[in-house]
Order: C-alpha cells, then sequence, then structure tokens
C-alpha cells in the first residue's frame, strides 16, 4: 500500500482547493486498482500536537511506500516527517521560517474554510523551532514548487533551503498556486504515480 499524506497550511484545511484536487486524482487512482491511502487531517493549532498525530497515524499504518505532500505551513511539517521516516515529499511554497513569520499572529484567529476560532499561543512559536530541520538529507527525495508571486512567503527562501532537489520555480503565480491542477501530474509522478 501506498500512503499518501496531505499537510495544509497554518488557517488551512482539508478543504483547501489543492487538498481537494489532489484527493480526487487519488480516488482516480484508487478507483483503477492502485492500492493507495489518503490521510489529510485537520491539523490543531499546536505544532507539536499536530506532528504528534500524524506521526502516530504514520506509525500505525502497514504501507510499501510513502509521502507525503505539504502545503505552506504543512510544507515545514513535511519536511520534519520526511526526515523522520525517510519518505518522499512535495512542498507546495512551503514555509521556511514559521517561527519568525506567525509571531505576528498570536491571538484569537478564524480558519480560512469555516467559521471555528482558534487561540493562537506564545508557545506554539517553541514548538515551531523543536521541528526546524537545519539541513535536508537526501534531496532527491524532495520536490518544490515555488511561486515567485508568492504574496506571502519568500520563494528565495525556499529555493536557497532546498539545493540539489527537484525544483519548479513558477514565474509569477501566487501563494495558492491557482494553477496547481496543471502541475499535479509532475506532483504524482514524483511519486511515482502516474495519473494516465
Amino acid at each position: 500500500m501506498h500512503l499518501i499524506v496531505y499537510l495544509h497550511g497554518f488557517r488551512s484545511s482539508p478543504f483547501s482547493m489543492k487538498a481537494k484536487i489532489t484527493h480526487r486524482a487519488i480516488l482516480d487512482l484508487k478507483g483503477r486498482g492502485v492500492d493507495l491511502e489518503w490521510y489529510c487531517p485537520q491539523l490543531p493549532p499546536s505544532p507539536k500536537e499536530a506532528m504528534a498525530m500524524v506521526s502516530a497515524y504514520i506509525e500505525g499504518q502497514e504501507f510499501d511506500e510513502l509521502s507525503i505532500i505539504g502545503s505552506s505551513l504543512g510544507g515545514y511539517y513535511a519536511s520534519y516527517l520526511a526526515e523522520q521516516f525517510s519518505s518522499k515529499v512535495t512542498l507546495l511554497n512551503p514555509a521556511i521560517e514559521p517561527a519568525r513569520d506567525l509571531e505576528g499572529y498570536i491571538g484569537d484567529l478564524k480558519a480560512w474554510h469555516s467559521d471555528e476560532a482558534f487561540h493562537f499561543k506564545p508557545e506554539y512559536i517553541l514548538e515551531l523551532n523543536d521541528l526546524y530541520v537545519q539541513a535536508i538529507t537526501n534531496p532527491q527525495r524532495y520536490y518544490l514548487i515555488a511561486a515567485k508571486g508568492d504574496e506571502v512567503l519568500d520563494w528565495q527562501e525556499m529555493v536557497a533551503k532546498y539545493p540539489h532537489a527537484k525544483q519548479l520555480v513558477l514565474e509569477g503565480g501566487d501563494h495558492a498556486i491557482s494553477n496547481y491542477l496543471e502541475l499535479l501530474p509532475t506532483v504524482l509522478s514524483f511519486h511515482d504515480l502516474k495519473t494516465a
């Protein structure tokens, strides 16, 4: 079995555009007989709790292959998990220094895809630091997609963080990677999944 783990970004959810597009593609492959399992949980605000939950899930599965796809903050998490589980990972405009970038968001926040409020605590910044990957190992296991037009995160930091990894740097684009559907076949191919 090939386990696909998708990790959404900050204030996002399994109902994000990229998560839903990827899920539909996985369901299509499953319908054609490919042995796949999809895991895309709602991540708790606490980075420590989020990684404990996802790690426990992965450890509880029996799989032959593991793939992780992470968007924005989920990309930061994906790098941490990829180093723990030696999986292939695709990073979609990943956060590189979220402890720095999210300090201004401490307090009460709303999620993007619901009216549910949550509290982002100061200790979550420390938890993010605890997950920091100084340098990745085996860069051939990494596929970075970075948009120069990302209005939230710095694409140059992304490129510098993942030297020697497979990289697709998009001219223009945005943080959401609005043309993700066009790029999905390259993501699936990187994870040894063929769409046709």
